[in-house]
């Protein structure tokens, strides 16, 4: 991946490490996060929604469960679920519809715990 920092565009230069010639890569995995070379976040976003769903599936038969108090499963959800899903937002450029995918992600988590349905 490259940054055109200085503003100027070199799509014809090819680095090679060893003779090796090493594809460029419009996005890659750091740190759990996903950079992508336009600093567009569309795909973090996604991968931490898929991320906080798959921490949500490992504790939901707590999360759902009527015999354990609100106040655990807050607890619960906020240390493993909830910061899943933010891991590394502190640094996102978000926009408003990215906030509302973020939202709609964990108020359905939340229904969920609490034990509402769209019926309701």
């Amino acid at each position: 991946m490259r940054c055109g920092f200085s503003g100027e565009e070199g799509a014809g230069e090819v680095v090679t490490i060893g003779g090796v010639v090493i594809p460029r890569a419009t996005k890659f995995k750091y740190l759990g996060s996903i950079i992508e070379e336009r600093g567009d976040i569309n795909e973090d976003i996604s991968h931490r929604i898929r991320a906080g769903w798959q921490n949500w599936r490992k504790t939901s038969e707590i999360l759902c469960d009527t015999r354990i108090t609100m106040g655990l499963k807050g607890k619960i959800y906020r240390v493993v679920v909830r910061l899943a899903l933010l891991y590394n937002s502190e640094c996102w450029p978000i926009k408003k519809t990215q906030v509302q995918r973020l939202m709609v992600a964990e108020m359905t988590m939340i229904c969920w715990i609490c034990g509402y349905t769209r019926f309701d």
